[in-house]
């Protein structure tokens, strides 16, 4: 089987030759962590395509790379596309463009980006045919602000402001919510045009030991949208299976997921979902991708210890239904290679 065999058959709940590997589904740069001649096609078996930008957000890219790095403000590409969006996290008093905004049509009059989804297909499908000639799966994440949902919200409004919104004011939460989910559906058919394999959604609606807001409110705002955004997709490719990721702990909405075409669960952190028990739960309807390292796990585990989680994930998840990574993202500056070598080559062997 190739890659994206095993990803294919892992997501629709099948038991591939061997268990398929995935390094952060966010980053497509986790090559740059390998020694020179160490990183190839082999190691993984899909990786992501990058929405591309526009040429002004490609400017803001540039100019925004001397603070790459800045966990603060995020990487270049995040800095530009906030700058587009008129978000400034670095700016901690007034870094919401629509933190003052106090009516519906407050909201209305602020300018979103343009998505430039026709106008951007041939790129991605040609990124996209070049990994299926490397027997890779290609999957799509919609933009970073342009394709979630709670978490764009309250980047644009505020987080104590969308809070409120959500219980106070439910007609300017709606409103914003509309045009967002409108501009992610634009943007997941863009994906599924390009015909990407995977569509990653994310939003993270989890924190530790609960979601950060209640199941109840977010079947009311988000599970329709969502829904929406799924079925817009598969409007353009049927088959295109679904990725949602959140950080934290999101199993009260897990049969939501599953009843509106997820098809699996990313990265489930050991320390705020119980794999296993969500095994247990749904079998091969859901399948789980990540699930492999705690927070500080891949910084300071030995390659022994990573190899022993890799066995034990695949020992008490079973084959069937299970993309293996890293539960975080392996991109810090911290993360020796041998820690990720380690989990890739011990994925490939057991």
């Amino acid at each position: 089987m190739n890659g994206r065999e095993r990803i294919l058959g892992a997501l629709d709940g099948d038991e591939p030759d061997r268990v398929p590997l995935a390094l952060s589904f966010y980053h497509l740069d986790a090559g740059a962590l390998a020694p020179q001649g160490a990183w190839h096609d082999g190691m993984v078996d899909i990786l992501f395509v990058p929405f591309p930008v526009s040429p002004e957000e490609e400017d803001l890219r540039r100019r925004a790379m001397p603070f790459d790095g800045d966990t603060r403000i995020g990487s270049a590409s995040q800095v530009a596309r906030y700058t587009a969006w008129r978000y400034r996290p670095e700016d901690l008093q007034h870094g919401n463009p629509l933190e003052r905004a106090e009516t519906v049509a407050d909201l209305g009059a602020f300018p979103f980006p343009e998505a430039r989804g026709t106008r951007i297909v041939e790129d991605l499908s040609l990124a996209v045919r070049d990994l299926h000639a490397r027997g890779l799966a290609a999957g799509g994440n919609t933009p970073h602000l342009g394709g979630e949902l709670f978490e764009a919200a309250w980047r644009l409004r505020g987080l104590e402001r969308f809070l409120t919104d959500l219980v106070e004011r439910p007609e300017m939460a709606h409103f914003l919510l509309d045009r967002l989910a409108e501009l992610a559906r634009r943007n997941a058919a863009t994906l599924a045009a390009a015909g990407v394999d995977v569509l990653s959604l994310d939003d993270d609606v989890g924190m530790p030991g609960r979601m950060m807001i209640s199941p109840a409110t977010w079947r009311t705002f988000f599970r329709p949208r969502l829904a929406a955004i799924v079925e817009a997709a598969r409007a353009i490719k049927p088959d295109v299976r679904v990725l949602y990721h959140s950080d934290g702990h999101i199993e009260p909405i897990l049969d939501d997921l599953v009843e509106i075409g997820v098809s699996a669960v990313n990265p489930v952190q050991p320390e705020h979902m119980d794999a296993v028990r969500i095994r247990r739960r749904f079998g091969r309807r859901l399948a789980l991708w990540g699930t492999v390292g705690r927070q500080t796990t891949f910084s300071f585990a030995t390659p022994d210890e990573i190899r022993a989680e890799v066995r034990l994930r695949i020992a008490s998840l079973g084959r069937a239904g299970l993309v293996l990574c890293p539960a975080y993202d392996v991109d810090e500056p911290d993360i020796p290679w041998t820690n990720v070598a380690a989990f890739l080559d011990e994925g490939r062997r057991v």
